[in-house]
């Protein structure tokens, strides 16, 4: 039994911390790619419970898939860039529909939603895929004012 706490707390730092660092760069990856980082996430949770290879395990340690976790990290960073607490080259780089001028009369001001951009330099672009990404969560996951209640209701309501 004491081998499984430290045995979480090894790999959530080695394997976990390098699958969440610049998780939201990884928006729009193939399908090829994405099932190759889900091993990983899988054999890690195995390495965990000691189970065999073809055991699912992650629905027990209640971790998020990778494409649900790719979600996640971006929206987190939107939320980040809305309350200020994100790098400023990334805030500059999406735009609200309350801040636009031309479109302050628009239901979309009122609704705390962004302003989709022309895919210049992608789909995979922060400034296409977040604002997809943003303006398709729900109202009451959107209007959280802290960012822990915000990542609550993200998990429990969007995946």
């Amino acid at each position: 039994m004491y081998k499984q706490p430290v045995l979480l707390s090894l790999i959530s730092s080695l394997v976990l911390s390098r699958l969440v660092y610049g998780n939201s760069v990884l928006t729009g990856i193939s399908r090829q790619l994405m099932d190759r980082l889900e091993s990983v996430l899988n054999a890690a949770a195995r390495l965990i419970y000691s189970r065999r290879k073809y055991d699912r395990v992650t629905l027990e340690l209640h971790w998020l898939r990778v494409p649900e976790r790719i979600k996640f990290q971006l929206a987190v960073l939107v939320f980040k860039c809305r309350n200020k607490m994100a790098p400023q080259y990334l805030a500059d780089d999406i735009q609200w529909a309350a801040d636009d001028g031309s479109r302050t009369r628009l239901r979309s001001a009122s609704y705390d939603k962004l302003v989709m951009r022309l895919s210049t330099a992608g789909d995979r672009a922060f400034g296409v895929a977040a604002p997809r990404l943003w303006n398709s969560l729900l109202a009451c996951v959107t209007s959280a004012k802290t960012l822990s209640t915000f990542r609550k209701h993200l998990k429990t309501s969007a995946f």
